[in-house]
């Protein structure tokens, strides 16, 4: 058996000599005689620890992208039957419903102030009359569909669907 230099194997290896003595420290490879290294299992241990550092195995991550096109191939079937929805379509949805909903309760002041000040601080009547008011506006705005197109909401003149 041959035996040859750190410098060699190191050239065999594409490493520099200081990290063949690093990985004979590291009891990767090892010395045959003081300095000298057997070239055949020296290669066969270093492609052994090269191995045990590359955690990725070929079939795991083919089955990984493999599930992971399924799942999106799922969510775009979902997208497409109206089971799943867009989180931009979603928080459009409800932002335009907590503006309708807004608008509606915004109005009730300026509709009921000529009521109420002919009142005449009747407090039981004033509340009454408020109470009403918007208990009428909440059940309107109750209905999904209604709360939501109440205040121009509804996209399907721009050829979209409401939520």
């Amino acid at each position: 058996m041959k035996l040859y230099t750190a410098n060699v194997v190191a050239d065999w290896l594409a490493l520099t000599p200081r990290r063949v003595r690093q990985l004979r420290d590291e009891g990767v490879i090892s010395e045959k005689a003081p300095g000298l290294y057997d070239m055949k299992s020296t290669v066969a241990r270093y492609i052994m620890y090269l191995r045990k550092g590359c955690k990725a195995d070929f079939n795991d991550e083919r089955a990984l992208l493999t599930r992971a096109k399924r799942q999106a191939a799922d969510m775009e079937n979902e997208l497409r039957r109206g089971n799943l929805h867009r989180t931009e379509d979603i928080e459009k949805g409800l932002a335009t419903m907590c503006l309708n909903i807004r608008g509606r309760l915004s109005v009730l002041p300026a509709k009921l102030s000529g009521e109420l000040a002919q009142m005449g601080g009747d407090r039981a009547g004033i509340f009454d009359k408020l109470k009403g008011a918007i208990d009428e506006a909440l059940e309107d705005l109750s209905n999904f569909n209604v709360a939501y197109a109440a205040k121009g909401g509804n996209d399907e003149e721009e050829g979209e669907e409401p939520l």
